[in-house]
């Protein structure tokens, strides 16, 4: 019997997900935007005269705070898609993710100055007691109910409306459009533009991190050199 040859998108997605998982480049990344986001969020709440009051961080949860590639290394081994619901509902009920480095360290800090911290992650709602029991063991500070925002209105009204009480003073995720409603359903070339309009906010007050494994630009076809023809 043979085995069917795995298609090139598998292939790129096993070796997206072995860097993922894998690399010491992406712990190092994600050590990195947290030591830039301490540093940011110190900055603000100096600025507001050593008080965290009326501040509030928003972050995402998969891939900024909890590290879910075992989940993507299962679905990479099967040969399924990255991005396939049925495996992603299980994984929301019995998965077992793991911090990302730095993660606690910060989110604890930012408890301890007194900012507040909201959790908006685009998780399945019908899945948030699960979800706030992997949170609740992971022992994340502020992971109440009220402040874990699940998906439902998109993430820019989630957004919006935690704006109407507190001043945001960073934001932390992992695809665009944790960060703008502008990436919201953008092509990639839009994106690309957007990204420039919004180059201000880059390691300021927004922080991005890594994540190989998944994003819309993983149907996209590749841009190679066109190299001259050689006599």
């Amino acid at each position: 019997m043979t085995t069917a040859k795995p298609d090139r998108h598998h292939s790129e997605h096993v070796v997206a997900v072995r860097y993922q998982q894998l690399s010491a480049e992406v712990r190092a990344l994600q050590r990195q935007c947290y030591v830039l986001a301490t540093l940011r969020l110190r900055e603000a709440v100096a600025a507001n005269g050593g008080t965290g009051e009326g501040l509030a961080i928003i972050t995402d949860v998969d891939e900024t705070v909890i590290d879910n590639s075992a989940v993507m290394a299962h679905a990479a081994m099967a040969g399924a898609k990255p991005d396939g619901i049925d495996t992603w509902k299980l994984w929301e009920l019995y998965g077992k993710p793991h911090l990302i480095p730095g993660a606690i360290e910060f989110l604890r800090l930012t408890d301890e100055l007194g900012v507040q911290i909201f959790y908006v992650s685009d998780r399945f709602i019908e899945n948030k007691a699960y979800t706030m029991a992997t949170l609740e063991e992971l022992g994340l500070p502020q992971a109440t109910p009220d402040r874990v925002r699940l998906i439902g209105p998109p993430k820019v009204e989630r957004r919006a409306l935690i704006e109407r009480d507190y001043r945001i003073i960073l934001l932390l995720g992992d695809t665009m459009h944790d960060f703008h409603g502008d990436f919201a359903g953008a092509t990639l070339d839009e994106q690309y533009e957007r990204s420039d309009a919004h180059a201000a906010h880059f390691g300021h007050d927004w922080i991005v991190f890594p994540n190989a494994a998944h994003g819309t630009w993983m149907e996209a076809d590749l841009r190679p050199w066109d190299a001259p023809a050689q006599d």
